[in-house]
């Protein structure tokens, strides 16, 4: 008894020092990780945590003769779309170096799911020279189909860019992720950390050297999937500023100079860069005392004004429920919120780190807990504080979607059904068989309801986008939400 006793409190101890640690948070931390492993590609290891998952995409890149084995399906179908994978990667690195010390036990099924995803990046980056794969599957082909990874026969067709089709936008994303996961694994990795930026270093000279969006140059592979609408420019920014953090080299702090101010939204997600790269650049101004930094210091504080409900500028919207709810892309809405909820709670842990206060063009004094308590807010909701009195993430809770849009889960494993057969199994009604659990759909529409239908994919698919920003706030709050 003794001994058990210990090993609790030694779990406590690692997990937080706070004694107010909601177990919830911590339940809803190990899930939103755990979710990850439903997404591999490549050869599953021994530690899968999801029986009903096996090996796949195993000879992907070999119809243009490289290894692209490895990485995650990005949503409920079979493609690797690098675009949000590598921000995906980017979140989840962000999550563990601003939250890492947060995650306790926690902590190392992060890095087990960023290396997952950046020896992928690795081999996109350096399997040829002057060109960057950037995706595998034919996304055409592939959602005319319902087929699990392990089953699928559709075309693995390969995707780069180059100097002659560039894209800067995924390149610098791609060295956005390199080069953030390169700060996650500099004390536990070394030799990986140093090849991580060695790559993340070449890949954004890539991006700069060579400029036009992806879209342009890939069309309809990519579009309307994931075009990127918001242009590269952000991206320049977001990748040079991970580059900033990681090498701390004048080079990086120059070229985003020399881009200018850039645009002044009320989004962040895989496409719009702009507002992550604001916060992540006022830490330098805000903690740094870099007073050459001080308009990302403002222009983040622009958009958390635009995200508050009740400032001047406020231009978001919310459900009666009190959740975000963007009107103008509102596919996966929750996918902004989670962004949105990671961006909020770390400036505010800047906040609280220098006791920094703001306005928004009002006599009303912005402090740090006003924006936990919107983050706390949305996070509560997709847990269950709502008014449908559901979860949105998978098994947790006790009432959570139950029909997602997602092949692999609405799939019996055995025996093996084709392209066409495994339509029956989008079209049921039948709960999925296979729980994916960890994994937040998409989300309520904007009267808090929930058709918990399989086929509407804008509300019931989950994606890695979704999940990777919410583990940040995840750790925070299950720390007691100490900063």
């Amino acid at each position: 008894m003794t001994s058990l006793f210990f090993l609790v409190f030694l779990f406590s101890s690692l997990l937080t020092p706070n004694v107010d640690a909601s177990p919830i948070y911590i339940e809803a931390l190990s899930k939103s990780l755990l979710f990850f492993h439903g997404q591999r590609s490549g050869p599953l290891p021994t530690d899968q945590q999801f029986s009903w998952r096996a090996s796949s995409g195993l000879s992907d890149g070999s119809s243009a003769n490289v290894d692209l084995v490895g990485g995650y399906y990005t949503e409920g179908d079979n493609v690797k779309h690098n675009f949000p994978m590598a921000f995906t990667t980017t979140m989840l690195s962000w999550s563990t170096l601003e939250y890492g010390e947060q995650m306790g036990t926690e902590l190392q099924n992060a890095l087990v799911n960023i290396r997952w995803a950046t020896d992928y990046l690795l081999k996109c980056a350096t399997a040829t020279p002057e060109k960057l794969y950037v995706g595998v599957g034919d996304p055409n082909a592939d959602h005319k189909c319902w087929e699990r990874p392990e089953d699928m026969d559709t075309p693995r067709t390969v995707y780069s860019v180059s100097p002659s089709n560039p894209g800067s936008d995924v390149a610098a994303e791609t060295a956005a992720a390199l080069a953030a996961a390169s700060m996650v694994f500099k004390e536990v990795d070394s030799a990986y950390s140093l090849l991580l930026l060695a790559t993340a270093k070449n890949v954004m000279q890539f991006a700069i050297k060579y400029r036009g969006s992806y879209s342009d140059s890939l069309s309809s592979s990519v579009c309307p999937f994931y075009c990127s609408y918001s242009g590269y420019k952000d991206e320049l920014m977001w990748g040079a500023a991970w580059l900033l953090k990681a090498t701390d080299d004048s080079y990086y702090k120059n070229f985003i100079q020399s881009l200018g101010g850039g645009d002044q939204p009320d989004i962040f997600n895989w496409d719009n860069k702009y507002a992550g790269a604001y916060v992540l650049l006022s830490q330098r101004a805000l903690v740094n005392n870099d007073n050459t930094f001080e308009q990302y210091k403002l222009e983040a504080e622009s958009f958390i004004c635009k995200i508050l409900p009740n400032t001047p500028s406020s231009s978001t919207s919310y459900t009666p429920g009190g959740l975000m709810y963007n009107y103008k892309l509102p596919q996966s809405n929750l996918q902004h919120v989670t962004a949105i909820t990671f961006l909020l709670t770390t400036y505010a842990k800047y906040m609280k780190a220098t006791q920094h206060t703001f306005n928004c063009g009002n006599s009303v004094n912005i402090v740090p807990d006003t924006l936990i308590s919107l983050s706390k807010q949305q996070v509560d909701y997709i847990l269950g504080e709502n008014p449908a009195k559901m979860s949105y993430m998978v098994g947790y809770g006790t009432s959570f979607p139950m029909r997602i849009h997602h092949r692999g889960s609405s799939i019996p494993s055995q025996p093996h059904f084709s392209c066409a057969d495994g339509l029956q199994f989008l079209n049921t009604s039948n709960p999925n068989p296979n729980i994916l659990t960890g994994a937040i759909v998409g989300g309520p529409n904007e009267k808090d309801a929930y058709a918990d239908n399989r086929e509407d994919f804008i509300q019931s698919e989950p994606t890695t986008y979704i999940n990777a920003p919410f583990v940040g706030p995840l750790a925070y709050f299950a720390s007691g939400g100490s900063a």
